[in-house]
């Protein structure tokens, strides 16, 4: 018999939750996905030791006011984090937007062509990066224009279907909608444990599923923010799923059968229906969960993303002493 992971990589595209080269390396993802605390994890490793070292000098050669450099440099080595990525895997490789622009679509544009040309330096093609925006109104919107430009787009933080209605509207190229988070707030919400078939974060995943492919609908669908491998095996089937290295490595030790939960064939009726930005807005003011956990969200990668800032200033006052 073979494991749960081979068998789950017959009916869906694996991807791995990690900066970690080790477990890229080993568990073989087809992509990856990165976000500010998978950098600053990354970069607390011997690995990326040269990495550092590098964007520092880099930075010390750069005009401008210190908090201005420091982004700069962070900039660099989350950069450095995903080109030593796109080696490991054949797929793509996603670079998010900074947490603290997620509701200024303008800035968040700027950012993005920035990654985009950061990683043309470097000799990587944009057609091996995924753009990582927050799904809030704005970060839809520079979706929207993105890929337009031929810039794919992966929207995170995504707890919603009117989330998903609007990115379906903006035809981006990959959503990630979160599944544990979503069992985190109602698990202390209503004191209550959760079956995997129960589960209010894989019910809301199967829904959307089943919206997309009712209605035609291209975007690519990556169930993300596991607690569990129950809730891995409740979404077999679903396009692409991204998983931990632990969660990877317990179904590859698990020879069970796994049975497949999502097909584009298996879709029932649900009328295709498109929300503006006041829709939007008030559908997601009456989700209190979504409106909850894409605020916690963000804080949780902006504070990751300050931290990194940090580090690199220490760094930076410490080259120049």
């Amino acid at each position: 018999m073979t494991s749960k992971l081979d068998q789950l990589r017959e009916i869906t595209t694996v991807v791995a939750d990690t900066g970690d080269i080790e477990a890229v390396a080993r568990l073989k993802p087809v992509d990856c996905t990165t976000n500010p605390s998978i950098v600053l994890k990354a970069l607390g490793t011997p690995m990326f030791a040269d990495a550092i070292k590098e964007a520092v000098a880099w930075g010390k050669k750069q005009s401008g006011n210190p908090e201005a450099v420091s982004a700069a440099v962070a900039d660099r080595l989350a950069i450095s984090v995903g080109a030593a990525l796109v080696k490991l895997v054949p797929g793509r490789v996603s670079t998010e937007v900074d947490a603290d622009l997620s509701f200024d679509t303008e800035a968040s544009l700027a950012k993005a062509r920035s990654i985009i040309a950061a990683y043309k330096d470097r000799g990587i093609e944009r057609d091996r990066i995924l753009i990582k925006l927050a799904s809030t109104w704005e970060g839809i919107r520079a979706a929207e224009v993105l890929q337009k430009e031929g810039i794919d787009c992966n929207l995170t933080l995504l707890f919603s279907k009117a989330q998903a209605i609007a990115c379906a509207d903006a035809k981006v190229f990959l959503i990630s909608p979160f599944v544990g988070r979503i069992l985190d707030w109602y698990k202390k919400s209503t004191g209550k444990d959760y079956t995997a078939e129960e589960d209010p974060g894989v019910i809301s995943v199967r829904d959307i599923y089943n919206y997309y492919k009712a209605n035609d609908i291209k975007t690519i669908v990556m169930g993300a923010s596991f607690r569990n491998a129950g809730e891995i095996e409740a979404l077999a089937g679903c396009d692409r799923l991204t998983i931990s290295p632990a969660l990877l490595d317990e179904l590859s030790k698990d020879e069970g059968k796994l049975e497949r939960k999502l097909s584009p064939e298996s879709r029932k009726p649900d009328a295709k229906v498109s929300v503006d930005e006041k829709t939007f807005r008030w559908m997601m003011n009456e989700d209190a969960m979504a409106t909850e956990k894409l605020a916690e969200g963000i804080r949780a990668f902006a504070k990751d993303l300050t931290t990194l800032r940090t580090m690199v200033q220490k760094e930076l006052q410490l080259a120049a002493a």
